[in-house]
């Protein structure tokens, strides 16, 4: 198998065993026996279980990075640039539990190198938020901007938590919640 598919398969095998067991009861035998490999071949491609974590979360970031980015696409105004980005959020969240309960398991990772990979996650939607609203809106100084930016990113990880006890709640309604207290309060902002 090459180097690289094989790297696909330990990282998706190993997002699996973390999100059902969390990193600290995970092991890397349960992980290297459920891919069909040696542990030392764990070690090989990552150096540890801390590398293979940061692995997967990299992983996990270039997807939501590449899902949101592509929802923007053809927006047509910040109204439906926003729209987009969080349906395309809260979808991959949805489709992808295994990979966002990596993401939202931070505080367990506190003074680890995966907090700093999560809150590099965070950044880059927070950055891809900022500069949606500066090209449709304007929201004044830069700090303001980066504002908005970090709330609509906070505000979508706990409606993302509170809709992980709430099945009932798609993609599609979760986004329409965002939207009603998240657009009415930048357009009052901005009127």
């Amino acid at each position: 198998m090459p180097r690289a598919e094989r790297e696909r398969q330990m990282i998706e095998v190993a997002e699996a065993v973390f999100a059902e067991r969390g990193y600290a009861a995970a092991s890397m035998d349960e992980i290297a026996e459920r891919v069909g490999v040696s542990k030392p071949m764990l070690y090989e491609y990552f150096n540890s279980k801390e590398g293979l974590l940061l692995a997967c979360i990299a992983t996990s970031r270039a997807q939501l990075r590449e899902a949101t980015e592509e929802s923007v696409t053809g927006a047509t105004s910040a109204e439906d640039a926003l729209r987009r980005g969080l349906l395309a959020f809260f979808v991959y969240i949805h489709e992808r539990r295994q990979a966002w309960s990596l993401l939202r398991q931070e505080m367990v990772l506190i003074g680890t190198s995966a907090s700093e990979e999560i809150e590099a996650t965070r950044r880059q939607q927070t950055d891809l938020v900022a500069k949606l609203m500066t090209g449709y809106l304007d929201l004044g100084s830069p700090s303001r901007v980066e504002a908005v930016a970090e709330i609509i990113v906070g505000a979508c990880e706990r409606l993302a938590i509170w809709c992980e006890r709430h099945d009932e709640v798609t993609p599609e309604r979760a986004t329409d919640y965002a939207m009603a207290v998240l657009w009415g309060g930048l357009v009052e902002r901005t009127g």
